[in-house]
């Protein structure tokens, strides 16, 4: 799988490109952001296709599992994706509350994701 680099600023971002599912499990996440960390990258950003469907059913834990790795590797996410079609409430509050942090975000789009990030 290509990953493409971009730096803003002061950032290296990460953009593993991908059409398919690339996160089922926590190893798939833990691989690839070493994958990005050794180009580098501190800013990983994936759509939310690249995730099994699980990660956005918060009762598997997964979600939190795989966000958890990111938080102790020191490497941010975006998530860019339209999340309105999940419809579990408990999602929209996690998503609300990720975005305030910063560490992970969940954008509607590319240009959003970049304007976030070099606002941070």
């Amino acid at each position: 799988m290509e990953i493409k680099i971009t730096e803003l600023q002061d950032k290296i971002i990460a953009q593993p490109l991908s059409d398919s599912q690339i996160i089922v499990t926590v190893q798939d996440s833990l691989d690839l952001m070493a994958d990005c960390s050794y180009k580098g990258a501190e800013v990983m950003i994936l759509y939310d296709y690249n995730f099994t469907p699980r990660f956005f059913d918060l009762s598997t834990g997964l979600a939190g599992e795989i966000l958890q790795k990111f938080s102790t590797y020191s490497m941010s996410l975006v998530i860019i994706g339209d999340f309105g079609k999940y419809p579990s409430k408990n999602l929209k509050s996690f998503i609300f509350e990720s975005n305030k942090t910063g560490r992970i975000n969940f954008m509607p789009s590319l240009e959003v994701a970049f304007q976030k990030i070099m606002a941070q």
